[in-house]
């Protein structure tokens, strides 16, 4: 069965890397060769059955979610729709986001999927006299929507496959229509919307009381799930201690809550506390009994949990488990974790997607590997501490591959903050916090005081150990050859007892742990133009250099693209320093992510056209203004400042445009011209004083192709082959402007834009090589 499962999952893992769906007709005929392969009674004939039903059921439910894609031709369209809030909104400043399950569309013509994502801007109800929405409320919205759409960068989180899981398949906001978006209903009747006032009732119970607290949202994380209200600067130092997984209804939570259930429900059934004078014992046994109780308790804190994948995982673990005791059935908790797997990838084959799966599996799967034949029943104190501690260095040791394959990184730190952070976090923050979050007012403020008191000693003591530089090993995300490398040499360094050498399976970790990042040879360079939405964000590498040209936007106040973007790009590929940073101008969509990056990893210089009091010239090591007619050479890649010119810095009230810092790079003959957000009067002067130098084979296309920039001469000054659009998806902005880009079109000049491209690659050498994230790694999911 177990190996069955495991094929069943490798189908559907294979069908989530395909570019297009299989035509519905071929899934009958994959279920008629499953089940002739079934009925040859072959092992290997059986596991390639599975792994078709694997596929096959993945394709089946991605078409079932697929049909309800929004039409092309209504996005941008104002449409009037009846909905109930079917999620637990997330508030933020200035508004607040939540999905909302559409019952009926008022706009004759209008077809709307019945679930989607709305934002909406300004306080709600803040003009119409109404209360902020709550889940299960049912309303009256004027919407203007879009399909699903994502940045999509290497490394980067996929916001499309994520919104296909959640069954949303459409995202939008609510337009200002005054009495026309008016509350209904408020509340209506259905489990879903049970749950997620349950747990904002939750929520606001445990904000009200921790008021102003610093980890008010580690404390709600805790108890219903919800992490949203951590800021990232307390991710960061989880992360990098190695303690995220505590920062959540973790698998440990719930079966500590679940067994400490069971052991009540035991207690009081075996003194047949119920009911005076019963013996109920006898008509249901004690065990049976506390088995029923905690997987019912389970449930229950796994739906107030919001259901993640770890949470499922632990669920039907418990689950599985109660029943076989039910039923008399001895079970090895190798086959209920294989069990619990196929229902999680059953019920949400997308769940393989994300990190948390394999995550949480896979440390189930090494606990079990790694005590193979030591679990003792009725071990004293002494043996019980061993097991933890030899189960804490299997966790450790054994998810070190795939922590690096997923993030690219491995917290030293974690052994030591774990082996404190998990007592303090399990035994004594989760249960005050769970109850805390159920007393009346008058004492829940003592007890969830005391719960935050003891998260905020520990957070102190965490942000110590994570300031250190050997907290964290970095290295860039290892080639599959090398993953498989370093799991062998993990099973050999976890097998029991008695294995021979299993030191040594620390060998096969060499590879992964000194890889060096990629770079182009001497001589060459590459720029990476990432898909930042409405913004500017270029990475230009040479043999043994790196600059980053612009951050990219800000996306909200505590949200920007180095954070989102940049910084995991830079993990990803093991890259820990920049020799400099050259933000262009001011705007926001240029500079809104160079303090999160400053921060976020080492800049040995900053080049930008910034006052002297702006943040990010405060936060930089060294910095110096832009100016033309600056110019160095790295590995014999030539880069030379066009602009601004050194006069503009005295020109008072001149735009912050029009003081872009205009670079091109340039080797083998091969240029790129990166030229920020000059405008018609600035390319003018540019065609004046540096003609000769203009000439360039990739044109990152001025202020994102607005009308004011792009003239004609200004082109054939340039003379590109290509010209890169940096552009957000439908952005209010309508760049790139279309007489703008039809302009390009004329000159025959080839186009690309990251909305459509996502992330683009260029590789200057001898020849000029192109490639486009997304039709590199498209996804069946993608564009629809």
């Amino acid at each position: 069965m177990r190996c069955a499962i495991l094929a069943f999952l490798a189908g559907v893992c294979w069908l989530q890397t395909r570019a297009e769906l299989p035509p519905p007709a071929y899934l009958a005929g994959a279920l008629a060769a499953a089940l002739v392969l079934f009925l040859l009674r072959k092992r290997a004939a059986t596991l390639l059955a599975a792994a078709i039903l694997g596929a096959a059921w993945s394709a089946w439910l991605a078409h079932v979610a697929l049909a309800d894609a929004l039409p092309r031709e209504q996005e941008g369209r104002d449409v009037t729709i009846v909905g109930t809030v079917d999620s637990l909104p997330h508030e933020f400043d200035g508004g607040a986001r939540f999905h909302l399950r559409v019952e009926r569309v008022l706009t004759p013509d209008a077809a709307v999927p019945p679930r989607i994502a709305i934002s909406w801007y300004g306080q709600p109800g803040a003009t119409e006299g109404l209360t902020p929405v709550e889940p299960g409320e049912r309303w009256q919205l004027v919407v203007r929507l879009q399909r699903p759409h994502g940045n999509a960068n290497p490394y980067g989180f996929d916001y499309e496959a994520w919104l296909l899981e959640q069954g949303v398949r459409a995202t939008g906001y609510v337009r200002p229509a005054g009495p026309r978006n008016v509350r209904l209903d408020a509340f209506v009747p259905r489990p879903g919307h049970v749950v997620e006032r349950a747990r904002a009732a939750l929520r606001r119970h445990i904000l009200r009381e921790l008021d102003g607290k610093r980890y008010a949202g580690v404390i709600v994380a805790l108890v219903i799930g919800d992490q949203r209200g951590i800021p990232q600067s307390s991710w960061d130092v989880f992360n990098r201690t190695g303690i995220s997984h505590l920062v959540s209804i973790s698998g440990l939570h719930i079966t500590m809550v679940a067994a400490l259930a069971a052991w009540v429900m035991s207690a009081l059934w075996r003194r047949s506390f119920f009911v005076e004078g019963a013996a109920l014992p006898l008509r249901l046994p004690a065990q049976k009994a506390a088995a029923l109780a905690g997987a019912l308790v389970a449930l229950l804190y796994v739906l107030l949990a919001g259901s993640g994948v770890p949470a499922q995982r632990t669920f039907y673990m418990l689950a599985a488990v109660a029943a076989a005791l039910w039923f008399g059935r001895v079970v090895a908790l190798s086959h209920v974790l294989c069990l619990a797997l196929l229902v999680v990838v059953l019920i949400d084959p997308w769940a393989v997607l994300g990190a948390g799966f394999w995550l949480s599996f896979g440390a189930v799967a090494v606990i079990l590997y790694a005590n193979l034949g030591r679990v003792q029943p009725d071990a004293g104190w002494r043996r019980t501490l061993g097991m933890a501690v030899r189960t804490q260095y299997a966790v450790t040791v054994g998810l070190v591959p795939l922590t690096m394959l997923l993030f690219a990184q491995v917290s030293l730190a974690s052994p030591i903050a774990n082996a404190v952070a998990i007592p303090v976090v399990s035994l004594f923050v989760t249960p005050l916090a769970l109850i805390g979050a159920l007393l009346p007012a008058a004492l829940a403020g003592w007890v969830l005081g005391l719960a935050h008191l003891a998260i905020e000693v520990l957070a102190d003591g965490l942000a110590w150990l994570a300031a250190s530089p050997l907290a964290v090993m970095n290295a860039p995300a290892p080639q599959p050859w090398i993953f498989v490398l370093a799991l062998a040499g993990t099973a050999w360094m976890l097998a029991p007892r008695g294995w021979p050498h299993r030191w040594a399976g620390l060998a096969a970790w060499a590879p992964m742990l000194t890889q060096l990042p990629s770079a182009p040879p001497a001589g060459t360079f590459s720029v990476t133009a990432f898909d930042v939405g409405q913004g500017m964000a270029l990475l230009v590498e040479t043999e043994r250099h790196r600059l980053l040209y612009d951050a990219g936007p800000q996306y909200g106040p505590v949200a920007d693209a180095a954070g989102r973007i940049l910084l995991p790009y830079l993990r990803g590929r093991g890259i820990g320093a920049l020799d400099a940073l050259v933000v262009s101008h001011s705007d926001v969509d240029h500079a809104g992510g160079a303090r999160t990056l400053l921060e976020g990893v080492s800049v040995a210089q900053v080049h930008s056209s910034l006052s002297a009091g702006h943040p990010v010239v405060q936060a930089a090591r060294r910095h110096s203004r832009c100016g033309a007619g600056q110019a160095w050479s790295w590995d014999g890649v030539r880069f030379e400042l066009l602009g601004p010119t050194p006069q503009s810095y005295e020109q008072v009230g001149l735009k912050a445009n029009a003081r872009s810092c205009v670079l091109r790079v340039s080797a083998h003959g091969k240029a790129m011209l990166l030229a920020a957000d000059i405008e018609a009067a600035q390319e003018m002067q540019l065609i004046e004083t540096a003609a000769g130098q203009l000439r360039a084979d990739v044109l990152l296309a001025p202020h994102h192709g607005s009308g004011t920039s792009s003239t004609a001469a200004f082109l054939a000054a340039v003379e590109p082959r290509l010209g890169i659009f940096q552009v957000g998806y439908r952005n209010r902005y309508r760049h790139p402007k279309k007489e703008v880009y039809e302009r390009y079109a004329s000159l025959g000049i080839r186009r690309l834009r990251t909305d459509e491209s996502g992330a683009v690659l260029l590789r200057f050498g001898r020849t000029l090589d192109v490639s486009e994230f997304r039709a590199e790694r498209r996804r069946y999911w993608h564009g629809r």
